[in-house]
């Protein structure tokens, strides 16, 4: 039998009793508090982070695709749909490729290695888009007090017109409409035709609220194109909303036709292809194995994150706030171990000296406070995920806390649970706070067993 682990399960029976009961209870709540506060952390940025990205990427693509010769205003410079790439380039699985070496994010300058793509490319689509103006009528209050001199009423309302800026994104046969599926509040998708344009249009909560029309409400929109002024006029057929003001504010969805007939377009020139990944973290790679091995010169491929950086520079920020939680709530963990375990070596002096007087070595008698911690920190790490993963579920299937959704861009507090990141937080905690306690243990070397005996 181990007689370290023997004697300090003993004294941990033992202390139940004892002055430092107190002590062991701070501690180990301690560290369930920090344990609680690390998971719900870690899930709920990493909810944050898998929340605000799907809802970019349900409407824009991972990687955008277009002409070299594009300015940077809204304004489209033509691209043929007969490209080797399309629509076969949707078939990709994960790959090969060679990058810098790593360990704990410190990359290697000379060393390289071979490393596979989580997955590969999951869709691909069409678009096009153009500014607009969309015109409406609505009916407005005068002042009561102005009375109409012909018929001797006071006027009550007006019909005016109502102008919004909006950006109108044009989306073909091969849309993926399960994807935008999840933000549609309210109406169905477009129906798109084989030989006219579609009327329908699509716009978001927000722009229907300002412009008070509804699914079945008409409208026009005004483009310029060179010289010339157009209309279209649309019919709204559905509602969405992201959440992302960013988004809301600008865009609206239609049949690609519109635009193609705008811009004078011929029925196989589009704006560029939308590329859809398997996952984020392919993002640089799919996109240099696009530009430097499948598309011709005339075009380039950027990611979404060169389209949006604020947005992505927010939420790399998330990361740092994580790993600052971290450190303050192992930290916390230490010191309040180190605290306990001071005092459970001053409680136990007598007992210390007679394991010396007894032969026991230095390193022996640390090995049983050291016990002593394990079982603490056991006991802490056992409630705190117990109480943190609770609070997890119930986030994140009765959605108690909510949000400002025009400050979070989401509506709910989101949740993530990842279970290996709970589990090395569990074992990196056990591990570090231990390691940390072995210099308060070095303690023990210090009772004289004559003195400890002496005043027993």
């Amino acid at each position: 039998m181990n007689l370290e682990y023997y004697i300090a399960r003993n004294v941990a029976k033992a202390g139940q009793k004892s002055f430092s009961r107190l002590i062991i209870r701070i501690a180990i709540v301690a560290v369930a508090l920090s344990m609680v506060v690390m998971i719900v952390a870690t899930s709920l940025i990493n909810g944050f982070q898998k929340g605000i990205s799907s809802k970019i990427f349900g409407f824009w693509g991972h990687i955008d695709i277009i002409d070299t010769n594009v300015n940077r205003s809204f304004e489209a410079v033509p691209t043929k749909m007969n490209q080797d790439f399309y629509p076969h380039i949707d078939t990709l699985g994960p790959m090969l490729y060679r990058a810098k070496a790593s360990f704990l994010g410190y990359e290697f300058e000379d060393k390289m290695e071979d490393r596979k793509t989580k997955g590969g490319i999951r869709h691909i689509q069409v678009y096009a888009q153009k500014p607009g103006i969309i015109k409406v009528k609505q009916a407005v209050k005068e002042d009561p007090h102005l009375d109409d001199q012909t018929s001797g009423r006071s006027k009550k309302k007006k019909m005016v017109d109502q102008l919004e800026g909006i950006i109108i994104k044009g989306v073909g046969a091969d849309f993926d409409w399960e994807n935008m599926g999840d933000y549609l509040v309210k109406g169905r998708p477009i129906s798109l035709l084989d030989s006219t344009e579609s009327k329908d249009i699509i716009l978001s909560e927000e722009t229907s609220r300002r412009l008070i029309l509804d699914v079945g409400s008409k409208l026009r929109v005004h483009f310029v194109e060179g010289r010339d002024m157009l209309e279209r006029s649309f019919k709204v057929c559905g509602i969405y909303k992201t959440g992302m003001e960013e988004f809301d504010r600008k865009f609206a969805i239609a049949d690609i036709k519109v635009l193609q007939n705008i811009y004078g377009w011929a029925p196989n020139e589009v704006g560029g292809f939308e590329v859809f990944l398997d996952d984020l973290h392919d993002l640089d790679v799919i996109r240099d194995y696009l530009y430097f091995e499948v598309l011709p010169n005339n075009l380039f491929a950027q990611t979404i994150r060169d389209k949006f950086p604020s947005i992505f520079d927010w939420l790399d920020l998330q990361d740092i706030n994580k790993i600052v939680i971290l450190l303050l709530m192992v930290v916390v963990s230490i010191i309040n171990m180190i605290t306990a375990l001071m005092i459970l070596i001053l409680e136990r002096t007598n007992m210390i000296g007679t394991l010396k007087a007894l032969g026991s070595t230095d390193w022996s008698i640390r090995k049983i406070f050291l016990y002593h911690a394990f079982y603490i920190i056991s006991l802490g790490l056992f409630f705190g995920n117990l109480i943190g993963l609770a609070f997890c579920f119930i986030q994140k299937h009765f959605e108690v806390i909510t949000l400002s959704e025009k400050d979070y861009y989401l509506s709910v507090a989101p949740i993530e649970i990842n279970f290996w990141t709970i589990l090395l937080l569990n074992i990196g905690t056990m591990l570090i706070t231990l390691l940390f306690l072995i210099i308060p243990s070095y303690l023990v070397t210090r009772i004289n067993p004559v003195e400890a005996l002496r005043f027993k």
